[in-house]
């Protein structure tokens, strides 16, 4: 793996169960959304449903497995969902799903589908290595508000993901940083699938392999590397 993925030892500690899969590509192409990348929003958000069966998604036992983590760190999980749990809700009502770029609506296609948190980072927009730690509360997530740059500051003990230079995801995975998430001129990226016990570790592989294949399908030439769980 060209990128270096760290998980910490007290994150270990906090969520034993934890297990990420990682996909590495380059030579993507990216763009505004399309027919095709709608359709597939359309098609997990039916297959939510299923999986669901009438439940909420707070519901499933691998949302309660993250809402457990989450207050275990000192989140509160009903106001700051796990990004699966978000986009859940979002797929269950009237609205639908939002569409951002197709890079973004495949990697939230699956993360709607398989109600697992997955994230997209630009590796050319990573400084060093990331790592999945809990936070002294010095660190700085630089984020925009009111169409300002503001700097804000995790919470000590919150979980979050970093690189040389900063804070890339607040609470694991519930808000991403603007200066690496995927734009319509991104060619190389990282994609992250992240679950927790008691979701099978041969369902995260699932989920990796369809985002892969998605990958493949619209960036034919990609070159792509899906990484063992971990």
């Amino acid at each position: 793996m060209k990128l270096t993925l760290t998980v910490s030892d007290e994150v270990r500690t906090l969520a034993p169960g934890f297990t990420h899969v990682a996909i590495e590509a380059t030579g993507l192409v990216n763009g505004p959304s399309t027919e095709a990348s709608s359709a597939l929003l359309d098609d997990a958000a039916r297959r939510l449903a299923v999986r669901l069966d009438g439940r909420a998604p707070h519901e499933d036992p691998h949302m309660a497995a993250w809402r457990e983590v989450y207050t275990a760190f000192g989140s509160k999980p009903s106001r700051t969902r796990n990004s699966a749990e978000a986009l859940a809700k979002r797929a269950l009502a009237d609205a639908g799903l939002p569409r951002i770029n197709v890079l973004v609506d495949l990697y939230n296609a699956i993360s709607v589908a398989y109600l697992i948190p997955v994230g997209g980072e630009d590796t050319d927009r990573i400084q060093g290595g990331m790592t999945l730690q809990r936070a002294t509360g010095d660190e700085e997530f630089v984020t925009f508000a009111g169409g300002e740059e503001v700097v804000e500051h995790p919470d000590a003990g919150e979980v979050v993901w970093r690189d040389a230079v900063g804070v890339t995801c607040r609470r694991w995975n519930w808000r991403q940083g603007p200066r690496t998430r995927l734009t319509e001129e991104s060619t190389s990226a990282v994609f992250l699938l992240e679950s927790l016990a008691p979701m099978p570790v041969a369902e995260v592989e699932r989920a990796g392999a369809e985002l892969a294949e998605l990958l493949e399908k619209f960036s034919p030439g990609a070159r792509i590397t899906v990484h063992a769980p971990a």
